[in-house]
């Protein structure tokens, strides 16, 4: 049998494959691994988040001879204080808009009907109304369709919505104490994970660890960090033109740039739906604040806040967005970024440690395992 390179690499190959094709004729012992982990990822995954956020602060008490335990407790105590004062101070306002927006739905809904009607009769864009992808004929009926689907299976997603209110509240009762004990204890995660290692892979592993933490550390307190300015940018622009429910929208460009390049242009079409029903004019301010509130974020804010410390190309950022839309939806897009950075890691750490091997091989070296 060939003992090649090549065919090595074909044997590992088919493997994993049967492997896989194992994997699936007995699924059934991998479904107590799915439940574990449907249930325990959106608590870790948020706890997660508000780690990173909040650990910058924890240290720099801690470093201020403040114990640990009461460093955390403090923060929570501003926390809550400020959400509360966030909470007289705009939420009467944000509850006036968002009751106000649902009670205008209908007349909204109207509006727009008149806007495509009218852009129908526009002599210009007839020329698409003979492609039945393009035209407005098919993009109505589909639109409807789904609209139809929806109301017909709203009895049966009843289930489904309070299993996600459900869910909600096990998060909000549980995310606190994760993020509580891993702020208590994230100085010693990662010496207790390869602590049963030998000293040479302990010690690449804990390089290993060091750099993953350093990238999704950077990616989300970054993120967020600039993903408050924009929304921040957004309302002072809307409010400066006028633009109706201004403090939605610009809540909503603040959750969406979350996701790299694209998030802007999600934010920008409920945007430019309520500035067209508004007038035109409206319009073209909305596109307007969006173009100028974008420029400075791509060109200013990011650059200083982000840096260069993920060194990910733009188009690369892009691609790795487009697929894992199709593969998750939005969970996906949001991921997307900083998994490949950890994956990143991985393997040039992986390359790193197979390349160091190669050259001790060569020298005549004794590699310790």
């Amino acid at each position: 049998m060939p003992n090649t390179k090549f065919f090595r690499f074909g044997y590992t190959i088919i493997i994993l494959l049967l492997i896989i094709l194992l994997s699936s004729k007995v699924s059934f012992i991998f479904h107590p691994i799915e439940i574990i982990f449907n249930t325990l990822f959106f608590p870790l995954l948020i706890g997660g988040v508000i780690f990173y956020l909040l650990r910058p602060i924890v240290y720099y008490l801690h470093n201020k001879k403040v114990p640990k335990v009461l460093s955390i407790l403090l923060i929570y105590l501003l926390f809550i204080g400020l959400g509360t004062l966030l909470v007289f101070l705009i939420g009467p306002k944000l509850q006036d808009q968002f009751e106000g927006l649902i009670r205008n739905i209908p007349g909204i809904v109207d509006s727009l009907n008149q806007k495509i009607n009218t852009l129908r009769e526009n002599k210009w864009f007839d020329r698409f109304q003979h492609n039945d992808f393009l035209s407005l004929d098919s993009i109505m009926t589909k639109a409807s369709e789904y609209a139809k689907e929806f109301a017909n299976d709203i009895g049966s997603k009843i289930t489904d919505i309070i299993g996600i209110l459900t869910s909600i509240a096990t998060i909000i009762v549980t995310v606190p104490f994760i993020v509580f004990y891993l702020l208590k204890d994230s100085q010693g995660l990662g010496t207790r994970a390869v602590r049963f290692l030998p000293y040479l892979q302990a010690t690449e592993a804990k390089k290993i660890i060091k750099d993953m933490d350093e990238a999704v550390s950077s990616y989300i307190q970054g993120q967020a960090l600039a993903a408050f300015i924009v929304g921040v940018m957004m309302y002072i622009g809307y409010s400066i033109i006028g633009l109706p429910y201004g403090l939605i929208l610009a809540v909503i460009a603040m959750i969406t740039n979350i996701i790299p390049f694209l998030g802007a242009f999600i934010a920008f079409v409920p945007a430019i739906i309520i500035g067209l029903i508004t007038s035109p004019v409206m319009a073209i301010k909305v596109a307007f604040v969006v173009i100028v509130v974008q420029q400075i974020d791509g060109n200013v804010t990011s650059p200083l806040i982000m840096g260069r410390k993920l060194d990910i190309h733009p188009l690369t950022v892009i691609l790795i967005l487009l697929v894992a839309g199709n593969l998750g939806g939005l969970l996906g897009m949001i991921l997307a970024v900083p998994t490949y950075a950890l994956l990143k890691v991985i393997v040039s750490h992986t390359y790193r440690l197979y390349r160091l091997s190669k050259d001790k091989e060569k020298d005549g070296i004794q590699i310790i395992e």
